[in-house]
């Protein structure tokens, strides 16, 4: 069914909201939700809930197989099933949603329970719009984007619109039929992307391992991970054919200098995010002063268990990472072949083997500089491998580029949908929804609550 705009609109009297469907009210956030602080207690034995950008609400669980466990969560806030949980910190880039779950959350979040007879579902969506987060950075605390504050005395001075409950219960539903069948779209492609990248990764193991002749006379590498290598390769200490680049901006640098800045979650093995945020260091995170170089490969020492690497091949300008990466310049060997030893499945395995600490698994850097590695000494053989690697994977790049091309194309779709939908501009009242089985995102390791931790941990402290 085509859905179309409300035959009858008017005008909401909030500049921002402009019109909205004729029966529809407004109303102070304050007077829909008030802001609840139940302490817990110690040995609740209830489950710990967080808040994702992307997906919402989850249990803190989801993470822990990947490394992420928590500590105490005494005297934490209970929340209930319906209440909206909100990252104060980071409201403004959508850490904010409805739990289903009933559990406990980190003091550093806010806990909204309605004083209303609502579909919290719908606010969930509704909050989560570009309209609303753009509201929610203006009535925000703080002297820069990563220390912004949304605490309740300003959230709820924000304006809400209150469509009749009925009308919200059917928005939630078509939503959730609506984005169930873009998800199982998502869920879908990425599966095609992990298989593609499988296929990649197996061509750089073999090559960096065997090279490119099929006939070499191979021998024992004398490194029980690496097995065997051809019989004219050498092994040598990461710290022999590259150097650990410690080069950072300094408190002289000018505060408006522009860089684009490459954290953590920002990288993936092998690939890089092609929208990296542009910031001034005068409000970039402390953590932003590693310098980066043309030739240099970047590979995550914290939260190693992310396999955060990359290769920086071109020529590149104004680009910083965080202090969380050790940057490699490679002195003694192709860059580009340092770039792919890194990326070999057995090197990212010895390093996670060999990182500390439970939360967030980090690996010292000259710890990490003493990893061997194997290789043909000849420049050109090295070349040659390079150049095979590339061959053999270009195709596998260029279908994985179009696959996330598709996803991104869905998901802006999605967005555009839910904000039409939730905010009156289409009418989903008389559209007939079929039964149909909930189809969620699935939590990804890179997800926000990775960076976000590190915020609720500064949040507490002060």
């Amino acid at each position: 069914m085509t859905i179309k705009p409300y035959t009858k609109y008017k005008d909401s009297s909030v500049t921002w909201l402009g019109d909205i469907p004729e029966h529809w009210g407004v109303t102070r956030t304050k007077n829909i939700f008030r802001l609840r602080t139940e302490n817990s207690g110690s040995d609740h034995g209830l489950e710990l809930l967080s808040i994702y950008t992307h997906i919402g609400v989850r249990p803190r669980k989801s993470l822990e197989q990947k490394g992420n466990k928590a500590s105490t969560t005494d005297n934490y806030w209970i929340v209930k099933r319906g209440d909206l949980i909100v990252n104060k910190l980071l409201a403004w880039m959508g850490a904010i949603g409805v739990s289903h779950y009933s559990g406990v959350t980190s003091p550093a979040y806010d806990i909204l329970r309605s004083i209303q007879d609502i579909n919290s579902d719908y606010y969930h969506h509704l909050f989560r719009t570009k309209l609303y987060l753009q509201q929610f950075k203006a009535w925000s605390r703080g002297i820069m984007d990563m220390r912004l504050r949304l605490y309740f005395d300003e959230f709820g001075q924000i304006a809400s619109i209150v469509p009749p409950k009925k009308e919200q219960d059917q928005i939630t539903r078509y939503l959730d039929w609506q984005t169930s069948k873009i998800n199982k779209f998502i869920k879908a492609k990425k599966k095609l992307i992990t298989l593609l990248k499988e296929q990649k990764q197996n061509v750089i193991n073999e090559a960096v391992t065997k090279g490119i002749n099929p006939n070499v006379k191979m021998k024992d590498s004398g490194v029980e991970w690496l097995g065997e290598i051809p019989v004219h390769w050498i092994t040598r200490r990461l710290k022999y054919i590259s150097n650990l680049n410690k080069k950072t901006l300094t408190d002289s640098t000018d505060p408006d200098y522009l860089f684009r800045y490459v954290d953590i979650g920002s990288v993936s093995t092998g690939t890089i995010s092609k929208n990296l945020e542009q910031l001034n260091y005068s409000n970039a995170p402390s953590r932003a002063k590693r310098v980066i170089s043309k030739g240099d490969t970047i590979i995550s020492t914290v939260r190693t268990y992310l396999k955060a690497i990359y290769h920086f091949e071109h020529e590149i300008k104004d680009i910083i990472a965080s202090t969380g990466f050790a940057v490699l310049t490679p002195v003694r060997i192709f860059p580009k072949m340092l770039g792919y030893l890194l990326l070999f499945d057995g090197f990212i395995d010895q390093v996670i083997r060999l990182s500390v600490g439970a939360s967030y698994p980090a690996i010292n850097a000259d710890r990490l500089c003493d990893i061997r590695v194997a290789f043909p000494e000849d420049k050109q053989e090295q070349e040659f491998i390079v150049e095979h690697i590339e061959k053999e994977t270009a195709l596998i790049d260029k279908t994985i580029a179009r696959t996330e091309r598709e996803i991104e194309l869905i998901q802006e779709y999605r967005t555009r949908l839910v904000s039409d939908v939730v905010t009156g501009k289409v009418d989903v009242r008389f559209v007939e929804i079929p039964d149909f089985e909930p189809v969620e995102v699935e939590l990804e390791a890179q997800d926000d609550e990775e960076s976000e931790d590190e915020l609720i941990t500064e949040d507490i402290e002060e």
